[in-house]
Order: C-alpha cells, then sequence, then structure tokens
C-alpha cells in the first residue's frame, strides 16, 4: 500500500478534491450569489476576513514563533486555501445565516485562483531555496481544473436534475471522506506520518492556531463590524473550517513524493494539513454548541 500511495499520491489528492467540490456544487445555484446583493456588508466582511486577516495572523505565527520549514510551509498553506464546504453543515447546526455561508465559502473558493498562489508566495517564498520558483501558473490551473471545474459539474447537475441532487452531494462528499481516509492509510504505510517527528510542540502550535482563528472575529471586530449573530455564526465557520481537501492537493504539486527518498519537509506539511483537518472538526463541534447555547439563552432573555 505504501509504495503504491507514493506512486499515485497526486491522484490520491485529486480524487478526494474533486469528489468533495462535486459534492459542494451540487448543492448551489446561481441564486445563492445574490446574498451579495442583499447582504454586502456580511458577505464582504467575510471575504475579506478570510483572504486578508487569515493570511496576516498566519504571518504573525511564522514570525513571532520564528517557525521554518514543514511546520511554516503547512500553516502557510492552511490560511491560504478557501473555507471548506464542510463549514456550511456547521452554519446549519449552529443556527447561522447558512445562505451568507455558502456565498462566502463559493466566492472565496472562486477567489482563490488569484489569492492562493499570492499569498503561498507571500508566506513561504523567502525560506525556499533560491533557486525555487513558485509555480503560480501551474498552482492556478490546478485550481481551475479540479476545484472550480467540479463544483461547476455539480451546480449544472442540480440544474438538470435536481430530485437527485442531494442525494448525489451526500455520497460525493462520503467518497471524498473515503478518498482523504485513503490518503492517512497510505501515508501511514509509505512512513510519512510521524507523529513523533511532528512533536507535540507542533500539535499545541496547530491547536492553537485554530484557537485563534476561533476567536478571530470576536477579539478583532466586535463592535466594528455590527453584525447580527445569526451573520457572525457563518463568518466564524468560514474562518475556522479550511479546505484542507485543496491544501493535500497543493502540498503533492509543492512537495511531491519520490519514491526511496525522505522528505522530512514534505512530510510535516502533510501532517500540519491533516492535524489541523481533525482538529478543527471538534472545535467547530465545540463552537456549534457554544453558538446554540447562547442563542437559546437570547431567546430566553426576550421572553
Amino acid at each position: 500500500m505504501g509504495e503504491f500511495y507514493i506512486q499515485n499520491e497526486y491522484g490520491f489528492s485529486v480524487f478526494q478534491l474533486v469528489t468533495a467540490m462535486i459534492g459542494m456544487g451540487a448543492t448551489l445555484t446561481p441564486s445563492d450569489f445574490r446574498e451579495l446583493l442583499l447582504e454586502p456588508k456580511a458577505v464582504a466582511c467575510g471575504t475579506l476576513i478570510q483572504i486578508v486577516v487569515v493570511p496576516a495572523i498566519a504571518f504573525g505565527f511564522i514570525s513571532v514563533f520564528g517557525l521554518t520549514g514543514g511546520i511554516a510551509f503547512g500553516i502557510a498553506l492552511i490560511a491560504a486555501v478557501p473555507g471548506g464546504s464542510t463549514s456550511n453543515i456547521f452554519t446549519h447546526f449552529a443556527r447561522g445565516n447558512l445562505a451568507l455561508s455558502v456565498a462566502i465559502t463559493a466566492i472565496t473558493t472562486l477567489l482563490c485562483l488569484i489569492t492562493t498562489p499570492l499569498v503561498l508566495k507571500m508566506l513561504i517564498s523567502s525560506d525556499m531555496p533560491a533557486d525555487f520558483v513558485m509555480p503560480t501558473g501551474k498552482i492556478m490551473k490546478e485550481i481551475a481544473v479540479t476545484l472550480l471545474l467540479p463544483l461547476s459539474l455539480g451546480m449544472l447537475y442540480l440544474r438538470l436534475f435536481p430530485d437527485t441532487a442531494i442525494l448525489l452531494s451526500r455520497w460525493a462528499i462520503r467518497i471524498s471522506m473515503f478518498g482523504l481516509l485513503m490518503i492517512i492509510v497510505g501515508a501511514s504505510q509509505a512512513d510519512r506520518l510521524d507523529l513523533e517527528a511532528f512533536g507535540m510542540k507542533n500539535i499545541y502550535l496547530i491547536l492553537f492556531l485554530i484557537l485563534v482563528m476561533t476567536l478571530l472575529r470576536s477579539l478583532l471586530f466586535r463592535g466594528t463590524l455590527g453584525l447580527s449573530r445569526w451573520d457572525a455564526t457563518a463568518v466564524d465557520m468560514e474562518v475556522v473550517v479550511r479546505n484542507i481537501n485543496l491544501g493535500l492537493m497543493l502540498k503533492v504539486l509543492l512537495f511531491p513524493v519520490v519514491a526511496g527518498q525522505p522528505d522530512p519537509v514534505g512530510d510535516i506539511v502533510l501532517i500540519s494539513l491533516l492535524m489541523y483537518g481533525a482538529l478543527q472538526t471538534f472545535v467547530a463541534i465545540g463552537l456549534v454548541g457554544f453558538k446554540r447555547y447562547r442563542m437559546k439563552r437570547l431567546i430566553v432573555e426576550q421572553v
């Protein structure tokens, strides 16, 4: 399994990303983008936090903690990718503005064609070898083919076959999760997931990053954005839940595995992404519980 994974790592990463985006696309219609006109302030705030403030936080982490190598690249990738499609699910359970969540996810996904290469170039190019050239064009092409195209195909399916689109979305997401599981198993078999080498310090660092992202809007913008609790819940989920699927694909692009050759930097990047993906789920579940508790208290106080 380990050797097979090394030979087909790119295929594994593309498979899990494409299926996830088809599943997301099958839940979106062009009318979802009308949120731009209906609530431009909330959409603009959520989008700007995603593409400006989150990379700034990552830059702060890399600078303040003096991070280098794989952990620095991993945090840069986490900041460079847009919000993940599962943020919409968590927003729904937290009783947030689902339409706003979908709109921000879709917009940042479209914008990442331009913003992701720029953020990566800004955050990690200086730490790469002198002869390294950021493959901006290739990254943009990969995002277009593996992210935007399947998203569009999912939307087209919803338009042509609305009765079965939800079923397609559910199965596409499940298949994507299976693809992610295969990446974890394959990387483990190929001795690419060395948690001991990753170290508890980096695990705590990733957890701290998630907690900062969770409190980001409250710490920096409370009282200035003027968002309702309904809208604020959607923005919070969009910031915390990242598109780790895209991050994994970009990791393969920037740090491809070569059979028989150790890659300590690429392996740390891989573990960073998987660790964030696992921890963000637990934090998002906790955030759902907190938001629902706050909502119940608000309702009781109004009564």
